[in-house]
């Protein structure tokens, strides 16, 4: 659990290679200029390097020259730099271009001079992103060093543009094999001895730097005298893919580190072979298990500390949410077993992932799905609590779904990531901007503060070391002040002289646990008072007997508060933001005949029938109106938007191959850098398939990203030809608007006909140079707001906001609303 070295002590591990190697060139010499670029957790970003390099103009660097006029006005000149001896560039001390953060706002600027063309391998451990010849590729921020990108490098003079962190390290290798195994980032399950281990699953990254997709391709596991066959999924050309595998470990008899030995093969030939380590555990110790995610497919894992003694049947559940850098089986041992309960401790897809919001939250939440099925938990004893970023995760999934847990317990946490990471953002709160407010009211989800009032049935226990230097006890100080306002059931402890983490016990404090103890969930019949608060039904939209289905004011927080009388069989209440309530009324009986009377407004009366016990309520001219179920293709829990809400639902990439050789490059290129990022970020590996591969019955029940236009994808007739946002070659429709060009770039989300849940995703331009100003993927950024559309010309990486066209949600069903949409300042 030393946790908070990793980025710092990875740059002193020696690289292993991922497969069969040639050579292996690292980079000595380059240039770095600082003050380029400004990514954050927001749809917004600037970058003056990639405008430049987008319009053709960008210059090859040199020694002393300039690269390009920062925000203050101030020319930023490139400066030499050289690694040290251990291959590390870092930003130089002078003019100005450390600052405090691993994360810099620069570029660092490497060649090498190939003697003919080549297929490589980049590992680049420090840097966000890299261009490479002008094509973007994901990088590795956190310097984990298991990341391998295959490239194609040209005869004669070859460029990177490093999107640069603190210290960065960079390395070309040749692999003798086109295809291969990289076992430096496996998911694997811990052997329980005594259990059923007969098929387990793995996974490992297959690399395929060959010029084609490669498919048919089997690995074949051997362990302990036992061997599996897995056929893999088609890994794209010049790209990787993390494939799941399966095992066979019933002859595993003892405890400690088992070997398995992986065979890749294509047909009859082999094309590679690996070794890989499992460990095995006694019963009752911490283990993992493996899933298949139904996000995008991919193979995940959590992590369990099984309840101690015999086990009970109605037992307590913990669910326990890691700090950043942190594995959740290393969550998962720092505590002990609990004779009341099982901890089990979810991944976030990552040790840093998504921060617990996203893709992180919905790990969460499939995480503890399958933990109620698996140990059979009392439903009334489900608890929650987390540590550092788990301590924001706490706060935050505390505060999204407070139906859940009997109590939480947020550990050395933060509550917002605004606030703990005020440069991620910006765009700030007071801006004056009609544009940013629309993004920022995109994220609004994340401000956990503006939804304490969902605190309120939970009993919360807050615990900080009073010397934590990583997260500041003035955090937890600061929720104490906001709880006690309003909450009556809250218990507060600084732990004296407490670092970050002083011992287990930062997470594993007892009277925390007899916190827990002393808390259930009460029954649905005993919960006659709500209130409740959300910004997005798509997020969070019920508690207990009520859901907020559809909203006025999309993604603007939204409260309910209600009281229920089941004695004079009334509901009474107040509503914020509300357009669709839907209300359970079986506590009442059937035929019960009840009055609802909301915002003071005329009473309804309901007889609760024998088929339903629901009804739902629409707010029309300012009365409040018995109404019909929305449909599934309206806008509701199910699918809400926005934008991000598309990569989900086992997602496909779809590339358009009907342009012209730039415009498909670019498709496919956009593509594959979504998915290097996706896997990075999140653990994770989607399909991904030309646009004449496509069709909705053999993909049915799948999200699907589009790349390209009307013009250049054929995929878009079939899921987008009644969309009121259009993109063709120079020309974008919106509802009435209409713009002209090559250099606007658009985000947005439709729902997929015929499906009540499915979304597609579109990543669009109007030429190449609106497409490559999509190619930013900060909609993979954990928080990070998007609205439902988006539309901008190349110029907003130059002169942010002002270049937004158009940006906003579309109403109820799915059209254009004009309330809800700006652009132009």
């Amino acid at each position: 659990m030393k946790k908070l070295h990793v980025f710092l002590l990875v740059f002193f591990t020696a690289t292993v290679l991922p497969v069969t190697a040639q050579d292996t060139v690292y980079f000595k010499n380059g240039l770095m200029a600082n003050g380029l670029h400004h990514y954050g957790r927001e749809a917004l970003y600037t970058d003056l390097l990639a405008h430049q390099l987008y319009n053709n103009t960008l210059q090859q660097p040199r020694e002393n020259g300039v690269a390009g006029i920062n925000n203050e006005q101030q020319e930023v000149k490139w400066v030499a730099v050289r690694a040290d001896s251990l291959n590390s560039f870092r930003m130089p001390r002078e003019a100005g271009m450390r600052r405090r953060g691993f994360f810099n706002s620069g570029y660092l600027y490497l060649t090498y001079t190939a003697n003919k063309e080549k297929t490589a391998l980049l590992n680049t451990r420090g840097g966000s992103s890299v261009f490479v010849n002008g094509v973007p590729h994901t990088g590795d921020p956190y310097g984990s060093g298991w990341l391998y990108i295959p490239i194609k490098l040209k005869k004669g003079l070859n460029e990177f543009y490093i999107r640069s962190g603190f210290r960065t390290v960079t390395s070309l290798i040749f692999p003798e094999k086109p295809v291969g195994l990289n076992t430096e980032d496996p998911t694997l399950p811990v052997v329980v001895l005594q259990n059923d281990n007969a098929v387990l699953q793995g996974a490992v990254v297959v690399i395929n730097s060959s010029s084609k997709p490669v498919g048919s391709l089997k690995i074949k596991s051997s362990i302990a005298g036992n061997e599996m066959i897995t056929a893999l999924p088609v890994v794209p050309a010049m790209g990787t893919r993390k494939v799941a595998f399966s095992f066979n470990a019933a002859g595993i008899t003892q405890k400690g580190k088992q070997e398995i030995t992986l065979v890749l093969t294509s047909g009859n030939k082999t094309l590679d072979e690996k070794n890989v380590f499992i460990e095995a555990v006694e019963r009752g110790e911490p283990y993992s298990n493996t899933f298949i995610s139904a996000i995008d497919g991919s193979l995940q894992y959590y992590a369990v500390t099984p309840q101690s003694g015999s086990v009970t049947a109605n037992a307590a559940l913990f669910l326990s949410v890691h700090g950043a850098g942190v594995e959740a089986i290393g969550q998962a041992r720092a505590y002990k077993p609990k004779d009341w309960g099982t901890l089990v401790a979810a991944t976030n897809r990552r040790p840093r992932g998504f921060n617990w919001e996203d893709w992180g939250r919905l790990d969460a939440i499939e995480v503890l799905n399958i933990a109620k099925k698996k140990f059979n938990p009392d439903p009334l004893r489900i608890y929650l609590t987390g540590h550092s970023m788990g301590g924001h995760g706490t706060w935050f999934l505390g505060a999204t779904y407070p139906e859940l847990w009997a109590a939480i317990a947020p550990c050395a946490g933060y509550p917002t990531l605004k606030e703990y990471s005020s440069h991620d953002g910006k765009i700030p709160d007071s801006t004056s901007s009609l544009t940013e407010k629309i993004l920022l009211q995109a994220g609004n989800q994340s401000d956990v503060i503006k939804l304490a009032e969902n605190y309120r049935p939970l009993g919360v226990y807050i615990f900080h070391g009073d010397s934590d230097r990583v997260v500041s006890v003035n955090y937890a100080r600061q929720m104490k002040k906001v709880l006690a306002g309003f909450h009556p059931d809250f218990a507060y402890k600084e732990y004296p002289g407490g670092s970050h983490w002083f011992s287990n016990e930062s997470v594993d404090w007892p009277p925390l646990f007899n916190f827990f103890k002393s808390h259930t969930i009460l029954p649905d019949s005993a919960v006659n008072t709500i209130d409740f608060k959300t910004s997005s039904p798509g997020i969070s939209f019920s508690y207990r007997w009520a859901t907020i289905q559809q909203q006025v004011l999309p993604l603007q927080f939204s409260r309910i508060q209600l009281n229920r009388n089941l004695a004079g069989k009334t509901i009474t209440g107040s509503t914020e933001n509300v357009h669709t309530l839907k209300l359970a009324v079986g506590q009442f009986g059937k035929g019960a005949s009840i009055t609802i009377t909301l915002d003071s407004l005329t009473a309804l009366q309901y007889t609760v029938g024998n088929t339903t016990d629901s009804i739902w309520l629409q707010k029309q001219s300012g009365q409040w109106q018995i109404a019909a179920a929305p449909g599934a293709e309206q806008k509701g829990p199910q699918r809400y938007g926005t934008f991000k809400e598309a990569f989900n639902h086992n997602m496909i990439f779809v590339y358009g191959t009907k342009g012209n050789k730039s415009e498909n490059e670019w498709a496919f290129d956009k593509a594959r850098y979504d998915a290097e990022t996706w896997y990075y970020r999140g653990n994770g590996a989607v399909d991904i398939i030309a646009d004449k591969e496509y069709n909705t019955n053999d993909y049915a029940g799948r999200n699907v990203i589009i790349y390209g236009n009307a013009s250049t994808n054929s995929a878009w007739s079939l899921l987008l030809s009644d969309s009121p946002v259009q993109v063709s070659r120079n020309h974008v429709s919106a509802g009435a608007n209409a713009w002209s060009g090559d250099d606007l770039a658009v985000y947005f989300t439709r729902p997929i006909k015929n499906s009540p849940v499915n979304a597609v995703g579109v990543v669009a331009g109007t030429g190449l140079k609106g497409m490559n100003a999509a190619n930013a993927n900060q909609y993979f950024a954990g928080g990070s707001g998007f609205p439902d559309y988006m539309i901008f010309r190349l110029d907003m990486l130059r002169d942010g906001s002002r270049a937004i066209e158009l940006a906003g949600f579309f109403d109820n069903n799915w059209q254009m609303d004009t309330n809800n949409q700006a652009g132009g300042n």
